[in-house]
């Protein structure tokens, strides 16, 4: 870019510089939460792994890029070879009390419907596992076939199939949906 002579345009650009920076520092501040998801999958062989984030388990997708140093790998992964998509889904409906398939995560939901679902389940203070199915399509369909259930998000609480947020702010507007989180709250008071 050239700039003029004049002081006065130079003094313009700056200003214009510094607030475009001020605007971009607040935005990065603002999706803080951000730099701890998961990061979009370019392999087809999916490396799973977890982590906790504010209470909430993340289950995550991981490159399986050659380039990427050992260090950098997640630690606590399950080994791609060993488990089948459908295996996955399995072990994570029936090791996670609540778990929910959805678009993006539950700090930065990627739909409507997905906040909807993740707003309700928030009101009861329970640990909710997610795994985002925007990461890998071959996921997606594996969720759909294992619950039989065309759209998402997918709701599963103590290995059940609930459905959608729609139904599960039916639960709740009806009283059931506290029913059938109460003994996972009561465990994880206990626990604390």
């Amino acid at each position: 870019m050239l700039f003029a002579a004049s002081s006065s345009s130079a003094v313009e650009f700056i200003k214009k510089g510094t607030k475009m920076a001020k605007s971009l520092s607040n935005i990065l501040l603002n999706l803080k939460g951000i730099a701890g998801l998961p990061a979009a999958r370019s392999s087809s062989r999916p490396l799973t792994g977890s982590f906790y984030r504010y209470g909430t388990r993340y289950l995550t997708t991981v490159s399986n890029d050659p380039d990427t140093h050992d260090d950098f790998k997640p630690t606590n992964k399950l080994d791609s070879d060993s488990m089948s998509l459908a295996d996955v889904v399995e072990q994570d409906v029936k090791d996670n009390p609540v778990m929910i398939y959805m678009k993006g995560v539950p700090d930065f939901p990627q739909c409507g419907f997905s906040l909807l679902a993740v707003n309700v389940l928030k009101q009861y203070d329970v640990p909710v596992s997610a795994r985002n199915i925007l990461e890998d399509p071959e996921l997606k369909s594996a969720v759909k076939t294992f619950s039989n259930w065309p759209t998402f998000p997918q709701v599963f609480i103590k290995g059940e199939f609930i459905g959608g947020s729609d139904i599960v702010l039916n639960l709740h507007q009806t009283g059931e949906l506290k029913e059938k989180l109460k003994d996972i709250r009561d465990k994880q008071e206990k626990n604390e």
